[in-house]
């Protein structure tokens, strides 16, 4: 296997789209509360309106040659964007700054999982949000029956803050301190 990590411009992440439509079909089948939620969820409903309304986007796609392994998109935006009509995600009031960082999106095809591309896609997003100072609230949401991602954020450091809308989300969440692995 020969991987390489593409940063992408925001101008071309159509690229992301079969990913992160394949992301929200992973979910839904992971889900045991309200999997329903995730019919309309796809790469035009979640990706172009959170990369929109982001101050700074950040994505990464991974590739095996020439076939596509993975991504993930990271974002800087304002705090106010995470209470929306979907839901409110975290206490407004909790946030130090204006802005917090949130780690999106992250999904690699099954067949690539437990080959260290996480580890890596996770230390770029983290050294990625880190460089922006007025930033010190990260976020990650994941969905419910999604065990495996939950317990891989928490050992890079996050911890649980709460669930919304009846589990259906939990959100992990850490500080500045969020350590990037040695390990490359």
């Amino acid at each position: 296997m020969n991987f390489t990590y593409e940063v992408i411009p925001v101008e071309n992440m159509e690229d992301c789209r079969d990913l992160c439509n394949e992301l929200m079909s992973f979910q839904k089948s992971k889900a045991y509360i309200a999997p329903e939620r995730f019919d309309s969820m796809n790469f035009d409903t979640r990706m172009v309106p959170s990369v929109k309304k982001a101050l700074h986007n950040y994505i990464v796609i991974v590739k095996d040659g020439d076939k596509t392994a993975g991504y993930v998109y990271s974002n800087v935006s304002p705090k106010e964007t995470y209470s929306n009509e979907f839901a409110t995600f975290f206490d407004l009031s909790s946030v130090s700054g204006s802005n917090v960082g949130c780690l999106s999106q992250f999904y690699i095809k099954e067949e690539y999982r437990k080959y260290g591309i996480g580890s890596v896609l996770f230390d770029m997003s983290m050294k990625w949000l880190h460089q922006f100072q007025d930033v010190d609230d990260y976020f990650i949401f994941v969905s419910n029956g999604n065990e495996n991602a939950l317990e891989f954020y928490k050992r890079k450091g996050f911890s649980v803050s709460h669930d919304i809308l009846d589990g259906f989300i939990t959100v992990l969440r850490s500080g500045r301190k969020v350590l990037i692995s040695e390990k490359r």
